[in-house]
């Protein structure tokens, strides 16, 4: 599992788009938290998006197995 906590810091540079830089720091945001939160999410996403595609004929074999077979130990399920 991707874990980003407790990370340390690196400078780095960014181009972003000046008018909503502009905007961004009036409202007084932090832009360094916010990219880093945004990034965050995106990275996991993407991270996921290519799991699931690497592992997609693994997980289909799968669902069709329980599919004709059933879930393993279902008849102790109390649901």
């Amino acid at each position: 599992m991707l874990r980003f906590e407790h990370a340390p810091k690196k400078a780095t540079n960014l181009s972003l788009n000046s008018k909503v830089l502009e905007a961004a720091r009036e409202m007084g945001m932090n832009l360094s938290q916010t990219v880093d939160a945004l990034l965050a999410d995106e990275v996991k996403r993407r991270y996921w998006e290519q799991w699931n595609e690497r592992n997609k004929d693994a997980v289909d074999e799968y669902n069709a197995r329980i599919a004709k077979y059933g879930l393993p130990l279902e008849k102790y399920r109390t649901f």
